[in-house]
This record gives structure tokens, sequence and C-alpha cells, in this order.
């Protein structure tokens, strides 16, 4: 239970199903103590207390569970090491693989004895039996504005098994109506935006303050190696980035590459981060294994950011965990650090993080 309204209505309709429900709010990090103006953070202590009072609403055990050192091991270092490396990471994906269906998992059944773990996520899981075969699906959220999915293609078999998504099958609006027709604390409570341990939005703060970064000028460049300004530190950019560049070229640049070894920031056109060819390393499969057997060419939709639109394409094996995807119309901005994921239709078949270029 976060502390929203999606988790608070998770728990009710668990409750409502007949199940023996327990609240767990995670304690994921110290932010929570360094700032006042959580309005709309998970990881704040108004949210745990309105956690906690939906909680006593449904007349649920509620507990607290620190698993700070699981979350600085699996999002927070991974978040900072790829800043400095140059790429775009991904928290959120690591944060449901590492803590929500990793450590929080597993404490879930140690500690409580519990059989599956239910959040407020926006997907949807069938189990194996008729057309679904004899394996778990993971599938879209029915409302297309919210569907998580695209964040959970780290789950496997063993999670999906015990796991619950009580709201993958809901529009918001009648999740925001069944939280008021019960009227729950949350009913009302704003969606979160940020990241929860980056309140202020600005990542480069969190560099700063966690990882020591120091921010140093170095060249911005253009495509043919000229320089045309300078930045800011190459960790404070990521690719697709065009606000606060500082230069002004005619029309827009957009930032195309990042080497922080040479502490270099490249700028494209707009067409010069259109691509149908990239590498997806690190990757993972929903049924265990890749759609084809032996490792052969498969064809999806590839999705690579939250909200993007999916491409057709066709994935081939060029190395362990790591696919070569070639789309059948261009991409833009495929950002390394960033996550790829291949979808059946409304089923997720897995993913993984978009590689260099050069790698």
């Amino acid at each position: 239970m976060s502390g929203g309204v999606d988790s608070s209505v998770a728990a009710a309709l668990v409750k409502d199903a007949g199940l023996e429900a327990v609240g767990v709010w995670m304690r994921l990090s110290d932010v929570a103590d360094s700032y006042s103006e959580f309005n709309r953070s998970c990881c704040s202590l108004d949210a745990a207390e309105d956690a906690r009072r939906v909680a006593s609403q449904l007349d649920i055990p509620f507990y607290i569970l620190n698993l700070e050192r699981e979350f600085e091991a699996g999002v927070l270092r991974p978040f900072l090491d790829g800043y400095l490396a140059g790429t775009t990471p991904s928290p959120c994906v690591d944060c449901n693989v590492a803590v929500k269906f990793g450590a929080l998992m597993g404490q879930a059944r140690l500690l409580y004895d519990c059989d599956a773990v239910a959040t407020g996520h926006y997907a949807r899981i069938v189990p194996p039996g008729g057309a679904a075969g004899t394996l778990y699906q993971l599938r879209r959220g029915l409302d297309p504005t919210k569907d998580q999915s695209y964040f959970l293609y780290g789950l496997g078999q063993e999670e999906l098994a015990h796991t619950m998504f009580p709201l993958g099958g809901m529009p918001k609006a009648e999740v925001r109506a069944l939280a008021r027709a019960r009227d729950l604390v949350t009913a009302d409570k704003r969606d979160s935006q940020e990241i929860c341990f980056v309140p202020k939005g600005n990542y480069r703060d969190v560099l700063r303050d966690r990882a020591g970064w120091r921010p140093e000028a170095g060249p911005l460049l253009d495509m043919d190696g000229r320089q045309v300004g300078e930045h800011a530190g190459a960790a404070a950019y990521t690719v697709g980035q065009r606000q606060g560049l500082g230069v002004a070229l005619g029309e827009p640049r957009y930032v195309w590459k990042i080497e922080p070894g040479e502490n270099r920031v490249t700028l494209g056109r707009r067409a010069d981060l259109d691509t149908r060819r990239f590498a997806v390393e690190r990757v993972r499969f929903v049924a265990g294994a890749a759609p084809r057997p032996d490792g052969e060419p498969f064809e999806s939709q590839v999705q690579i950011r939250h909200r993007g639109k999916p491409a057709s394409a066709i994935a081939r094996p060029i190395g362990p965990d790591r696919w070569l995807v070639e789309t059948a119309d261009p991409v833009w901005a495929a950002a390394p650090g960033q996550a790829a994921v291949f979808y059946d239709g409304d089923a997720v078949l897995g993913g993984g993080r978009i590689a260099r270029p050069d790698e």
C-alpha cells in the first residue's frame, strides 16, 4: 500500500473477494526524512500515514517494512551509475523486479505467511488454461491511459503465479468511484508523478547528493564533430533532450549521443534520432524462454518508452541475453538504458535495456 488511491482500492478489492489481506507500506529511502513538501510521493511519511488510515478503514493489519538496503542496491545505485555512464535509467522497472516482486514478495511469504502480493498496477495476469496455454500471461491493463505493463516485463512465471493486479480490468474513473463509494481517505488524492526518490523532479540534485557528481563543462558537438557550444556536465543530459541545451542553431537540436568518458555531448536534428535498428541487452522473457525455439528470430511489437507507440519489429539473437531489433518504421530517440518491451498484441513477451549503438 503506497498511500495512493490505486493501492487503496486494490486492498479493498482483495478483502471484498473474501481473502485475508495484510497492508504493507515499504520504506525505501531516507528521502522522506529530508523534505517536507511531499504531496505526491509514495515515499513520504504522509503517504505512510494515508496507507495506515486506509488499512484501518478496511479493518486489515498494517505494517511498515524497511527495504532501504534492497532499494539502494537494486534501484538507486543502478540509477546513479546509469546517468554517470551516459545512459537513461528506468528505475521503475528495477523497483518492480528487485523490490516489489523480489524483496517484498520474499518477505511477504516469510514474515506474513502470504500466498501472493497484490498491487495497484494497471496490468492483467491470465492464468494457465484455455487460450493462455500452460503458462501465465502478462497483459496490458484495459485502460490504455493507465497501462503499466511496460514496467513489468521483468516478471517471470514464478512472480506471476504469486501476484494479483485487481485494477487491471478497470478504468481509472471506476477506481476513483469505488474509492469514493467506500469513503476512503485517498479517494481524491492526486496521482504521484515524480520518481519517488527525486522529490523535486531534478535527478541532477540526486547525482550531486548521492553520487558526489560535480558538473564538468565540455564540448557540445554537431554531427560533423564541430563544436557548437558547451555543456554543463555530460550526466546532465539524456538522448532526445531538447530543452536546456543553451545553443541556437537555426532549427531545433536534440541530444544524439553522450560520451561521459570524453565528456562530450553530440547534438542532431530530429531526423537524426530516427532509427530502425538497435540492440537490446539483459533480455528477459515472461515465459522463461524466447517465443521461438532455439533462439530463432521472432516478430513482435516493440515499445521503447512508457507512452510510446509500439512498432512492428523482428528481433534476432546476437549473444547471450542480447537481441538485435529491426523495426518496420523508424522509432525516435532510442535512449541507451531505457526499457524496450516486446508485445504480442496486448501480451507482454519480455524486454530488456537498449544498448549503446557502439557496443
